[in-house]
């Protein structure tokens, strides 16, 4: 579960003023508790902690970040199409600001790696971030956005584009093809999901 150390009154204040309803803890402990997209919020005497299957939906709007951060993505297929998930981490010089993972139903691997970078810059979005060096393990998927490979898919294509969209809200991005052990958490994110399926 992630943990914001912060001052409950200054988050409750902040999460009111992004039109999220807060309502009073229910026990003694709790200061206030709030619920945004699939994620909650409870308060604390110095922090807040955040549960849910998406718990960006409320940590984006707690944390202020901006800057440059490295966004890494990973999307895995036991089969082609199979059982797939996708996992992403997004890193600034604080460390692992936030990651997730998900199964995403049956799939190909190269949808799943598609569906995983569009969660990574929305994420990346989401936290503010102004600048994003995006790294994945999928040399087609960093050569289709870039323009180098094009694709016969229409759904790869409608992903592509969608990639492209998200990339022109960050001031500064690149994207680039790293090899698998510089991916490790986004892979691992990725196959933790499938394995726990």
């Amino acid at each position: 579960m992630p943990t914001v150390d912060c001052d409950p009154e200054e988050a409750r204040q902040q999460l009111s003023e992004a039109g999220v309803s807060v309502e009073d803890g229910h026990t003694e402990y709790e200061r206030w508790r709030a619920s945004h997209g699939e994620a909650n919020a409870v308060a604390y005497d110095d922090k807040v902690v955040v549960q849910g299957s998406r718990p960006t939906d409320l940590l984006a709007l707690l944390r202020d970040h901006s800057g440059r951060a490295h966004v890494y993505f990973d999307g895995a297929s036991r089969g082609n199409p199979g059982p797939a998930a996708i996992g992403w981490a997004i890193v600034n010089s604080e460390g692992i600001v936030g990651e997730g993972s998900e199964t995403i139903g049956e799939t190909t691997n190269n949808r799943a790696e598609y569906e995983a970078l569009i969660r990574a810059l929305e994420a990346a979005d989401e936290y503010g971030f102004d600048e994003v060096d995006v790294r994945g393990d999928s040399e087609l998927i960093v050569k289709q956005v870039h323009g180098e490979y094009d694709t016969n898919n229409p759904e790869l294509r409608e992903r592509r584009v969608r990639v492209r969209e998200l990339l022109e809200r960050f001031d500064r991005w690149s994207l680039e093809h790293v090899p698998r052990e510089i991916n490790d958490r986004a892979d691992s994110l990725a196959n933790e999901a499938l394995d726990n399926a």
